[in-house]
């Protein structure tokens, strides 16, 4: 019959169009045949995964699958690898595929059933892989092994028709799992960190010096991939593990490429999140979200902050890929990212389309924007604002970290200024001079030496240097704002009024009560004449002139000024405003000097319930202000009650401030004269 195809039976096989078709289900195999990767004497840690690999794959006899997953480089494979090595006598045999694709899979099957029947080497691909699927679901005992699986569904058919044997899978995946089970592997914990990259470094160099080790692998995330890169790297270089981290950090797109003599160029931290980004290239906003995330601190990102840079549902649906892949891990409202995922993703490289240096500089300023945008119509000295602002302050701390002020936009400028002044208002003014010195040379760059916001700025980093004590760079930058405001904006503008109250303040303080008083009342007389009696700016010059008299000594002015001073501000801005509290507190210390210390402890035990009920009992003016009130209670004798106040405000200065704050050692100095009086 024409066009008919010949059939026999050739030693217990099927002769296809003379090609002989074996009879799978018949071909017992040796676990001479298995085939997997070599193990690794590098292995460290990881004996909880192990475990429940053991506890779901232990029964072969039935259909078990085991997807392991999680980020590119946190360890799939080889702790995959290391699973086999212990228990591969338990299996009849072990076939290892690299499932990076249906084709790969096809292959590895196709390889496997030439392997187990060397008769099928000539069938076409397709009849081979079909043989190698019927030989699984003939035969029990076995385990198969697909490493770096794209997708659940590259096997849904295979795992449809295999009722029996084991299946272990890695993949970046972490979602569409459905009917298996699964483990979810995380980076190294910090000693398992240090101990891998020990143990690769003495490969090479047995004799090494380790030092600075806990500090790399804490740069690194502690992700495997990322120490053994650094590891080989640092044993062929004969470099300690500081000398690498320092040049990791001034040349990260090489460093992050590189390997030792031998290494696969493919695994390395530059490479193998690029292959994820490939595979999400349908979904265009995944990598510029990416570049966006890379720039925030790695944890507790609010998802929140994209609104205003990313539209809906295609956030939503970017968010919910990268972290299918284990790009990012999503929290109900929070999105963490990995340290290095970061690292690499903000380093701008021109040959790779996910890291293009324009591409990435636009994340960086895209960001900075979100962070004005949650800022905005706020106030860094209300208190009902600061939850805001600490929420910010991370994020804008690891930008701040990761850029250079040449490369500052407007924004980030406005940014730093604000968080600068939220900082000092928490005591921390090292950091506000530091954001205060950025955010000035950003305006000064872009707006010129005498824009309004520069002159601002300026002012603004002066009151720092005062705070801090550093007087001879306080007063000369102040002098310099007050001619500039003078001749740029106009003797009554309200900036040039601020400038000459702060200079004011900075004569006080070298106790040049000549030129300080003199000044604060004219200022106080322009600013009542342009912005009125009851502005803030006006009552805080009263505040000012009115403790300028309290330490020259004039303490029948200072009581008049500062009662005047207290009920106004209790009129306009409230009972519960920070400047009312402070206005309080200073009257409070007149009372201590005129003589009255029952009253004025009063009023510091009044401003210590206050501010404890508006900042919390743990800010630093509410610790002031029970410095203030033990002080009060010492002085008329009541060392019961002042000596606990001071122990316990010092530990709570120690904790949240540190030993070496300035108020700790207020405190500390506080609390040892009255013990020495009583």
């Amino acid at each position: 019959m024409t066009g008919a195809t010949a059939v026999g039976v050739v030693q217990g096989d099927l002769v296809l169009g003379g090609a002989a078709v074996p009879d799978v289900s018949s071909v017992q195999v040796s676990p001479a045949l298995s085939r997997f990767p070599a193990s690794t004497d590098q292995f460290v840690g990881r004996s909880t995964e192990l475990q429940r690999l053991d506890d779901a794959l232990a029964h072969s006899g039935r259909a078990a699958v085991v997807a392991v997953h999680g980020l590119g480089g946190v360890g799939k494979s080889t702790l995959s690898s290391e699973f086999v090595r212990l228990h591969a006598r338990r299996y009849s045999v072990v076939w290892w595929i690299t499932a990076d694709s249906p084709t790969a899979i096809d292959t590895g099957l196709a390889d496997m059933v030439t392997t187990f029947a060397p008769q099928a080497a000539d069938l076409p691909l397709e009849q081979r892989t079909e043989l190698a699927v019927q030989w699984l679901a003939t035969h029990d005992g076995w385990l198969l092994v697909l490493d770096n699986l794209t997708t659940p569904g590259d096997v849904a058919g295979l795992l449809e028709r295999v009722r029996s044997g084991a299946v272990l899978i890695t993949s970046r995946q972490g979602t569409g799992w459905r009917g298996v089970t699964t483990v979810s592997l995380d980076v190294l914990s910090p000693q398992q960190a240090e101990e891998l990259l020990s143990k690769i470094v003495r490969l090479d160099w047995p004799s090494a010096d380790l030092t600075g080790a806990p500090e790399l692998c804490e740069e690194l995330g502690w992700l495997p991939l990322a120490v053994e890169q650094a590891a080989a790297y640092i044993g062929q270089a004969h470099i300690t593990p500081a000398d690498y981290m320092q040049l990791l950090k001034r040349y990260p797109a090489r460093m992050f490429t590189a390997t030792a003599e031998g290494g696969d160029a493919q695994r390395t931290m530059a490479r193998v999140w690029r292959v994820t980004l490939d595979r999400l290239v349908d979904t265009p906003m995944a990598g510029r979200l990416l570049r966006h995330l890379a720039w925030y601190a790695p944890d507790g990102i609010p998802r929140s902050f994209l609104s205003s840079q990313f539209e809906e549902p295609d956030l939503t649906e970017a968010l919910g890929r990268l972290a299918a892949h284990s790009m990012i891990t999503l929290g109900a409202d929070t999105i963490s990212v990995h340290r290095l995922i970061q690292a690499v993703s903000r380093t701008p490289d021109p040959d790779d389309p996910h890291r293009l240096p324009e591409d990435v500089a636009a994340s960086r300023d895209a960001v900075w924007t979100c962070l004005a945008d949650v800022l905005d119509g706020h106030g860094p000295e209300d208190p009902a604002a600061w939850p805001v602002y600490r929420l910010v302050l991370p994020h804008a701390r690891a930008i701040f970290n990761h850029t250079n002020a040449d490369g500052d936009p407007r924004t980030a400028c406005w940014v730093l200024n604000e968080l600068a002044v939220y900082v000092a208002s928490q005591w921390d003014v090292l950091t506000s001079v530091s954001y205060k010195v950025r955010s000035l040379s950003g305006y000064e760059r872009l707006c010129g030496t005498e824009d309004p916001h520069t002159l601002i700025l300026r002012n603004n980093l002066a009151l720092d240097y005062k705070s801090m004590g550093d007087l001879d760079q306080a007063i000369p930058l102040f002098e310099s704002v007050v001619a500039d405001s003078r001749r740029v904006l106009g003797a009554d503008h309200p900036n040039t009024l601020t400038a000459r109250s702060n200079l004011a303040g900075g004569y006080e303080d070298i106790g040049d009560w000549a030129k300080a008083i003199p000044l604060m009342e004219s200022v106080r007389a322009d600013q009542a004449r342009v912005l009125g009696p009851d502005h803030p700016q006006t009552l805080r010059s009263m505040n000012n002139l009115a403790c300028a008299y309290l330490a020259a000594g004039d303490l029948v002015q200072a009581i008049q000024l500062l009662e005047t001073n207290f009920a106004d501000y209790e009129r306009v801005l409230g009972v519960d405003h920070p400047r009312t509290f402070l206005a309080r507190s200073n009257l409070a210390c007149v009372y201590s000097e005129v003589g009255e210390p029952d009253r004025a402890a009063l009023l510091h035990e009044a401003v210590l319930h206050a501010r404890s009920r508006v900042l919390g009992s743990e800010h630093p003016d509410t610790l002031t202000s029970a410095v203030n009130l033990a002080t009060a209670q010492a002085s008329v004798g009541d060392a019961e009650r002042a000596i606990p106040l001071l122990e316990s405000t010092l530990a709570t200065c120690e904790r949240v401030l540190g030993p070496d704050h300035k108020l700790t050692g207020v405190v500390r100095d506080r609390l040892s004269k009255v013990l020495e009086k009583f």
